[in-house]
């Protein structure tokens, strides 16, 4: 007879299960303010980093909302919407989202530098229009996202090449997650903004406009290594 093995659990995904079990039981209710990042992490005697992953998780899940300047609140529990954990392609952890990067930036540098080759007017206007999304939506995160996701699709369609096209649509729900989460560090923590982001994508849509490959693959890096470097000092 074969078994699966037993897989320890993440010290941010036991964590993610106490926080759960609390607003399942009603101890934790809709619309009350959850501890700070640092309080949590003194209660669980863990690492911040754990804390910050396991509301993340949570707020994938739909359990909970961050508001600028205030902090994370409970949402209404309604258990047929819960998505839980093992069932969900968006919740990563900090392991899953260094090798999306990886795989971001292997992918989309050429893809960039391909579609400033390739590109036509058509998309061009496509990405004008989901930059102007993405400014409108500056201060959503969620919204933002959308748009964030669209322009880069809108650049693997611009290179003209069917394989690539796949291949992003194979990673877009793990990069659409990975974008809502940097637009929602950006819009609430210290050291970034949500317009820079926005500043970073207009570098890459003039690139590609000017039809210059190597400018626009420079851009997509320089815009990778910030989203990167976002998620990972969030995480420290």
């Amino acid at each position: 007879m074969k078994y699966n093995q037993i897989k320890p659990k993440k010290i941010y995904e036991q964590v993610a299960d106490e926080l759960l079990a609390l607003i399942k039981s009603g101890d934790l209710k809709p619309g009350e303010k959850l501890d700070s990042v640092t309080q949590l992490a003194e209660n669980f005697s863990v690492g911040r980093s754990a804390i910050r992953e396991a509301l993340a998780t949570l707020r994938a899940m739909g359990l909970v909302e961050m508001k600028q300047g205030e902090g994370t609140y409970v949402k209404a529990f309604e258990p047929e919407g819960i998505v839980y954990p093992l069932q969900h392609a968006l919740l990563m952890s900090g392991e899953d989202r260094a090798e999306l990067m990886e795989v971001r930036n292997i992918l989309e540098t050429g893809i960039a530098a391909s579609a400033a080759l390739n590109r036509s007017d058509e998309d061009l206007e496509q990405m004008e229009k989901a930059l102007q999304e993405m400014k409108a939506y500056t201060g959503d995160p969620e919204n933002g996202e959308k748009a964030d996701l669209a322009f880069h699709m809108i650049i693997a369609r611009a290179a003209n090449n069917k394989l690539l096209l796949r291949l992003m649509h194979h990673v877009s729900d793990l990069t659409a997650e990975s974008m809502r989460e940097t637009r929602q560090i950006c819009l609430f923590g210290e050291d970034a903004a949500p317009e820079e982001l926005n500043k970073q994508h207009e570098v890459i849509l003039d690139a590609i406009r000017a039809k210059q490959p190597e400018q626009a693959r420079l851009a997509m890096v320089a815009h990778l290594e910030y989203v990167e470097g976002v998620l990972r000092n969030y995480m420290e």
